[in-house]
């Protein structure tokens, strides 16, 4: 479901992630962010809190990415679940706790799998679904 190309823009930018709970709607940018080799997007969880709520009450999400430079872009739509123990929170709570020197940590990491991919670069191919 994610191409190279999809896969690349994921890696080398920030991603817009994008919940709903009762009829209100959430988006917050994510830094601590990765692509595994499956397919699934994992995101950190450092400040998360809003996004957690809807992701109990829901488990959609929607994650939106894109080059600054080029305008290509993508929208991902899946299932989010969080998980607080395993190598994966590991990893995150290594990364955060060094770039904040120990002030902050991730207490989890959301797993998502892409249900679907949209392209939102401007041109003819914007809209499609890969």
């Amino acid at each position: 479901m994610l191409n190279e190309n999809v896969k690349k823009i994921l890696k080398e930018n920030m991603w817009d992630l994008a919940t709903c709970r009762n009829n209100e709607p959430n988006v917050v940018p994510v830094a601590f962010k990765d692509v595994t080799d499956d397919g699934k997007l994992i995101v950190g969880d450092v400040f998360l809190e809003t996004t957690l709520k809807n992701i109990q009450d829901n488990g959609k999400i929607a994650i939106s990415v894109y080059d600054a430079q080029n305008l290509e872009g993508y929208q991902i739509k899946g299932n989010a679940e969080y998980v607080t123990e395993g190598n994966i929170v590991d990893t995150f709570k290594a990364m955060v706790e060094k770039m904040f020197n120990g002030t902050a940590t991730a207490k989890g990491a959301l797993i998502v799998t892409p249900e679907k991919v949209i392209v939102t670069t401007p041109g003819s191919e914007n809209k499609k679904e890969l």
